[in-house]
C-alpha cells in the first residue's frame, strides 16, 4: 500500500458484521509487510451468498494493502461432477484415489473454479492471476502412493512466478494441482498445497476455510489454541479423523518450517477471514 488509508475510506467498505473498525491500524501494522495464504473450501465453494462475502473479504485486505495468496480446493463440485458422470471414487485417510478417468474431471473443475475466482476479483477491481496446470504451473510433485493413482505430493514450488505477481500488487490464485517430471497432471490435496506454498513463502499467516468452527477435543469442544505437540498427540489418540488429517499435518509441518500461526476457521460463517485477521479472539483454531 503506497499510501495510507484513512477510517473514513475504510467506513465506505467495512462489512457490519466484521471486527471493531476502530481497531484496524494495529492489525494492518502487524501483516502490512507478511504474506497471508488463505486456502478456501467447504461451502465457500458451492454456496454462491458464501463465496461472494470470501470475495469480498479478500477485497478488503487488498485495499488495505496487505498482500494475500489464494488456493482453493474444490471438492464438493468434484464430487457432484464425477455423480453426474457416474464415476465412483473412494477415500484413503481423507484422500482421493485419482486414476486416469478422475484426474481429467479434477483438473477441468479446478481450472473452472480457478478461473471464476479470478473473474469475480477482477470485476471488484482486485486484480488476480490464475495459477494452475495449464497456466504458470508453480508446482512440481512427487506421486503419493501408488493406491492413491494420480495425487501427488508438492516437492518444488516456484516462488518467483509468485512474487513477480505479488510485486504487481495482484492475487495469485492457485488451483491444488501440479505436474509431474514427464508433465502429467497430478491432484494435490487444497489443505497440503496451501500448506507448501505457505512454507515456501514464509508467510506469516495460514488460514485453512472448512465446514467446521475448528479443531475439537475428545469431548467435542472447540479449542481456541493448540500447540504442535497437543496437536500431534490427538492425532495418536485418534481425536483428529479423516478428512482432519490433512489438515492437522499440514498445520504441524507448516509451523516446523516457518509459518507462525495457521489456523483452522470456519468458512460458513460470514467474515470469517476478517474475524481471524482483524480481533484478539481471531475465529476457529489457531496452532502455533
Amino acid at each position: 500500500m503506497e499510501k495510507e488509508i484513512s477510517l473514513e475510506e475504510v467506513k465506505k467498505f467495512w462489512p457490519q458484521s466484521a471486527p471493531n473498525i476502530n481497531k484496524i491500524k494495529k492489525y494492518v501494522e502487524k501483516y502490512k509487510n507478511e504474506k497471508i495464504v488463505i486456502k478456501c473450501g467447504g461451502n465457500v465453494l458451492i454456496d454462491p451468498k458464501l463465496f461472494s462475502i470470501f470475495i469480498e473479504d479478500v477485497v478488503i485486505l487488498n485495499k488495505l494493502g496487505l498482500t494475500t495468496i489464494i488456493v482453493h480446493g474444490g471438492g464438493p463440485r468434484i464430487q457432484s461432477k464425477l455423480d453426474k458422470l457416474n464415476l465412483q471414487s473412494t477415500f484413503i485417510k481423507g484422500l482421493r484415489v485419482t486414476d486416469k478417468k478422475i484426474i481429467k474431471v479434477v483438473e477441468d473443475v479446478l481450472i473452472e473454479f480457478n478461473k471464476e475466482i479470478v473473474l469475480a476479483l477482477n470485476k471488484k477491481s482486485c486484480k488476480s492471476v490464475s495459477i494452475n496446470t495449464k497456466n504458470k504451473n508453480v508446482i512440481d510433485v512427487t506421486p503419493e502412493k501408488k493406491e492413491l493413482g494420480y495425487v501427488g505430493i508438492p516437492k518444488n514450488i516456484n516462488i518467483e512466478i509468485i512474487n513477480e505477481i505479488i510485486d504487481k500488487n495482484e492475487i495469485p490464485v492457485l488451483a491444488p494441482m501440479g505436474l509431474d517430471n514427464e508433465s502429467k497432471p497430478y491432484n494435490i490435496n487444497a489443505d497440503i498445497a496451501a500448506g507448501a506454498i505457505a512454507k515456501s513463502l514464509k508467510s506469516r499467516r495460514l488460514l485453512l476455510m472448512t465446514n467446521v468452527e475448528g479443531v475439537y477435543d475428545k469431548n467435542k469442544k472447540l479449542l481456541p489454541e493448540l500447540s504442535v505437540n497437543q496437536a500431534i498427540q490427538m492425532m495418536k489418540d485418534e481425536v483428529v479423523v479423516g478428512g482432519m488429517i490433512p489438515k492437522i499435518s499440514t498445520c504441524i509441518d507448516a509451523i516446523k518450517n516457518g509459518v507462525r500461526g495457521v489456523v483452522i476457521i470456519d468458512g460458513r460463517k460470514p467474515h470469517s477471514i476478517l474475524n481471524e485477521i482483524f480481533s484478539d479472539l481471531g475465529a476457529g483454531t489457531l496452532i502455533r
